[in-house]
């Protein structure tokens, strides 16, 4: 346990540093991330050196001159927000059409879940691939493609629990004191029945985020100038060899932003497996 806990402090950690690192670095650095400007001169600097003109780079810069830590933050906005966003999304239309399929039963339920099925039976990076290539790729596109295609998974699982609590006894004494059953659903079954998707959607963040950044680097998501880790991956392709750490930065950012969010995600299944549910009479 002691070990879990700072196996949970760490992610926290390293999740609130980049945060804050994206919300500064860009502010306080010198030059314009997204801008191009003396390339001869700045081009290609190693990490932890200085470039021609002077300007010091803690992780070097790009062929055009870019400093890659600086364009790495400005890019962890987009992909925190993006995974964050899209993550959220698909959870909470999982949560609705999971709960209302369990309470509802009948046709509702056979329908949902058939679609669920169906789009489950796809692969998801197959479905991201068609829906971002039938609209136009930006950020907007990507967090409604990653609504439109996560949901599936939290559906089940709060349709599951909805199912084992409607029979639960503080569901029955409620239903006897005449809640109406759209009060019953939304106040005394989702609440207990909400454990498994909010961890689901914890680790939907790390999913989301390494989707984002597959679609930004095919050219389907995120679009230049504006920088995400993706497409900041396949902008040091072409140098992978003669300068590694143009790719590698975002690389390893992507690695510990997942890594964090899974682990945090197990923290949350962890303590919330040792809570009981809430009764009626507590909730008075």
């Amino acid at each position: 346990m002691r070990h879990a806990g700072w196996i949970t402090r760490l992610s926290l950690l390293t999740l609130a540093a980049l945060s804050l690192g994206a919300l500064l670095v860009p502010e306080v650095a010198a030059t314009d991330p997204r801008a191009i400007g003396d390339v001869l001169a700045r081009r290609l600097a190693p990490p932890l050196a200085r470039d021609a003109a002077g300007a010091w780079h803690l992780l070097g810069t790009d062929e055009f001159g870019r400093d890659v830590f600086v364009r790495m933050m400005l890019a962890a906005r987009l992909s925190l927000l993006v995974g964050i966003a899209g993550s959220l999304l698909a959870g909470g239309v999982g949560i609705v059409l999971g709960a209302l399929a369990a309470w509802r039963g009948g046709a509702a339920d056979r329908l949902t879940m058939a679609v669920a099925d169906a789009m489950l039976a796809i692969p998801r990076l197959v479905l991201l691939l068609v829906c971002a290539a039938l609209w136009s790729p930006g950020t907007a596109t990507v967090v409604t493609v990653l609504a439109l295609t996560g949901w599936m998974g939290v559906a089940r699982l709060v349709r599951a629990d909805v199912l084992g609590a409607r029979g639960a006894p503080y569901v029955e004494a409620a239903r006897a004191l005449g809640a109406p059953s759209p009060r019953l659903l939304w106040r005394h079954v989702l609440p207990n029945a909400l454990g498994s998707a909010v961890v689901a959607i914890t680790l939907g963040v790390g999913s989301a985020i390494l989707l984002e950044s597959g679609l930004s680097f095919l050219g389907l998501g995120v679009q230049a100038p504006q920088p995400s880790w993706g497409n900041m991956i396949a902008d040091g392709r072409d140098v992978i060899v003669t300068a590694p750490w143009v790719a590698l930065a975002p690389g390893i950012a992507i690695i510990l932003t997942v890594l964090s969010c899974t682990l945090l995600g197990d923290a949350l299944r962890d303590r919330l497996a040792g809570e009981r549910p809430v009764t009626i009479g507590e909730r008075a």
